[in-house]
């Protein structure tokens, strides 16, 4: 399932990331890759440990609790903290599966990557590539997004960035463990939900098929959650 949504922060909270990070230090990217992803991505990355990171990924980590369409589509347990990364020209990220199992800096916690996101920090029009490219069974997904938008997609997916030919790219990016692991489980309950906002803005929720509908909605997470 790949979702975008809208306007994830704020117009204020894209200028003050952005305003951060160009004053951080940035350092190659390969830093936090896999032996394979390693050999396929050319892009630059805020050192996960710097006080920028942790600061910047407070405002994004913030901006999820409010946002009821991450929360629904993700059904996070645990959110790893968000990195940031930039593609400048000539710079990619080829063909990669992320890794399955990532450590929690600072806790040692080894959590189970799920659901992949990306924020896009930067305005379409100030860069040329650099698209997203999720790919599935039914083919290439390329997204590129406005500043403060975010899509979120299996993290089983392939998927890759295209070569920036002119500008610079800049994103925040992040894994969660869901508490549903399966992707199509997902899916169904992310749709079943969005249903059930939409009977309820035609009935009243005292009505026998909002509560039905919903009661079946919180006994599916019931039977395929995992906390």
């Amino acid at each position: 399932m790949l979702v975008t949504i809208p306007d994830l922060l704020t117009p204020e909270e894209v200028a003050y990331m952005r305003q951060v990070l160009e004053g951080t230090g940035w350092i190659d990217g390969r830093h936090t890759a896999g032996d394979q992803a390693g050999k396929v991505k050319h892009n630059l990355q805020v050192p996960v440990e710097s006080a920028e990171a942790a600061e910047l990924g407070t405002i994004v980590l913030r901006a999820l609790a409010r946002n009821a369409t991450y929360s629904s589509a993700v059904l996070p347990l645990h959110v790893l903290p968000p990195m940031f990364n930039r593609y400048d020209e000539g710079m990619t990220f080829g063909a990669h599966v992320d890794g399955s199992i990532r450590v929690a800096p600072g806790t040692g916690q080894r959590l189970r990557t799920d659901v992949s996101t990306t924020i896009f920090l930067t305005p379409p029009e100030d860069y040329d590539g650099g698209e997203l490219v999720v790919h599935d069974t039914y083919g290439e997904h390329r997204i590129k997004l406005p500043a403060g938008q975010a899509v979120i997609y299996p993290a089983t997916s392939l998927h890759s960035v295209t070569p920036v030919t002119r500008g610079s790219r800049w994103g925040s990016f992040f894994w969660a463990q869901s508490m549903v692991r399966d992707d199509w489980q997902r899916h169904m309950l992310y749709d079943l939900d969005q249903s059930i906002m939409r009977i309820r803005s035609l009935l009243p929720d005292d009505d026998p098929g909002v509560t039905g509908i919903t009661a079946h909605y919180h006994n599916m997470i019931r039977q395929w959650s995992e906390v």
